[in-house]
């Protein structure tokens, strides 16, 4: 007899419950994504006339060529894929390189350094005081305003520290013996095993920065350096008619342009996170066991 033969009739309106109210709220995370691409399929008169649709009545591609058509967008588009890559980058290696040696017990004054990651988790320095020293780096309108002021977050730090403690000391022992230098050992036992760490945390912090419209409108006041959230977030605000005029052109269409930049800013990360589904349960669940 299957193991369900044996399950109470409470046991099995308890599962369909729950089924239930996961397919709906489901289906209620998905219903506006959908609306969304729906909608950037779809002409102007069609969005006007139309309070909630899922399938265009006809489907036109003039909102997405009249975007890769504009350099605008295309310059907000690059911008954005290069700060995300040289800041994932940048970010990760140094949170990598901070949480090693902080995994070590023997290092001197680690207890006051781990105190400091503490105290960053609990207090924040705040807008005010972060822009003044982003502006007195000299770093205002440039493109490292948006990666070094965010370079390493620490609860993703202690996260990662708590994984290096768990890795066996032996075998960093072992490639010592063999005559590898601290560097040696870091870069040749102890990254390759870390692998799902870095998958999940290159997510994140990915994320994060192709996220944030925050610094850059902080930050840059070139226009010509604006990243593609804060052009979405000019096209979907009260100010769109501006912005869609910074394109220097006539016809605008602005709602099916709002939810095509919408879909762009969105698809990227949706493509990339299969790739590295595998490693994300696995990688934060693994560090996870603090000291």
């Amino acid at each position: 007899m299957s193991v369900n033969q044996y399950r109470s009739v409470g046991s099995r309106i308890f599962d369909a419950i729950n089924i239930a109210v996961l397919v709906g709220l489901g289906l209620i995370t998905l219903l506006p994504l959908l609306y969304v691409l729906a909608g950037s399929f779809a002409s102007e008169s069609e969005i006007a006339s139309r309070t909630f649709f899922l399938w265009p009545e006809k489907f036109v591609t003039s909102t997405y060529e009249y975007i890769f058509a504009t350099d605008v967008f295309i310059r907000a588009l690059l911008t954005t894929i290069g700060v995300t890559v040289v800041g994932t980058v940048v970010q990760v290696g140094l949170t990598l390189t901070m949480a090693y040696p902080l995994a070590k017990r023997y290092l001197p004054g680690r207890t006051l350094a781990l105190n400091l990651v503490i105290f960053t988790v609990v207090f924040g320095g705040g807008i005010i005081p972060t822009y003044l020293v982003v502006r007195d780096l000299g770093l205002l309108n440039s493109y490292w305003a948006l990666i070094l002021p965010l370079a390493i977050n620490p609860f993703y730090l202690i996260i990662v520290k708590s994984f290096f403690q768990e890795l066996p000391e032996a075998l960093e022992e072992a490639a010592r013996i063999d005559g590898a230098t601290e560097m040696g050992v870091f870069w040749k036992i102890v990254l390759p095993l870390s692998k799902p760490i870095i998958a999940t945390f290159s997510l994140f912090y990915a994320v994060g920065i192709w996220n944030d419209y925050m610094s850059p409108l902080l930050y840059i006041d070139d226009s010509s350096k604006w990243t593609l959230q804060v052009l979405v977030r000019q096209l979907t605000g009260a100010d769109a008619q501006n912005a869609l005029s910074a394109m220097e052109t006539v016809f605008f269409p602005t709602q099916g342009l709002k939810f095509a930049v919408v879909v762009i800013a969105t698809l990227p990360i949706l493509c990339f996170y299969p790739f590295l589904q595998k490693h994300f349960v696995k990688g934060v669940l693994i560090g996870s066991v603090k000291e």
